[in-house]
């Protein structure tokens, strides 16, 4: 189960336990497992956004320890509090292409957190053989998620569409 660490903040595996307390409450504290040790992690209502509709989803694709494969947690190295949601979608296709996705609590937005995360996570992906490139989708209305890509040295390659965001950018960040 891998733990990504970055200045700022531990990306811990999301598992069973963190999905189904949030199924249950809207905010919580869970004793959560790390390499150092046990944690206690504040999750506020705010976590983790828009993928909370998939949560219920994401049970059914927890593995034998409990873990959902390819998804994190950001929380803060300093106070323990979950401030947002990361990680793959699926499996790295033929081509090894691997789509990411990316949410962080609005009371972070604007502090470079989000950048720090979907770094760790672009390079713990990198480190996979199978995968050549990661992918991204930002809306056109998602001028800091776009900042994000572009900081990491994603690059422009086309366009998408999403019924609920409308029409899409999509990026590719090669190993």
């Amino acid at each position: 189960m891998p733990f990504l660490f970055t200045p700022r903040l531990q990306l811990l595996p999301l598992t069973r336990a963190m999905i189904i307390a949030r199924l249950e409450g809207e905010a919580f504290t869970l004793i959560c497992d790390t390499p150092d040790g046990q944690l206690n992690v504040f999750f506020p209502a705010e976590w983790p956004g828009a993928p909370l509709g998939a949560f219920p989803y994401y049970l059914t694709q927890t593995d034998a320890a409990g873990v959902k494969p390819g998804s994190f947690v950001a929380v803060t190295r300093d106070g323990g509090r979950a401030i947002g949601q990361l990680g793959s979608k699926g499996r790295p296709n033929a081509a090894g292409e691997l789509e990411i996705g990316y949410g962080l609590n609005p009371e972070v937005w604007g502090q470079g957190l989000a950048t720090e995360a979907v770094s760790a996570l672009v390079a713990h992906l990198h480190a996979q053989p199978d995968v050549q490139t990661v992918t991204a989708q930002t809306a056109l209305f998602n001028r800091a998620s776009e900042r994000v890509l572009e900081k990491l040295g994603f690059v422009r390659t086309g366009k998408g569409w999403d019924r609920e965001d409308g029409e899409l950018t999509v990026w590719a960040h090669h190993g």
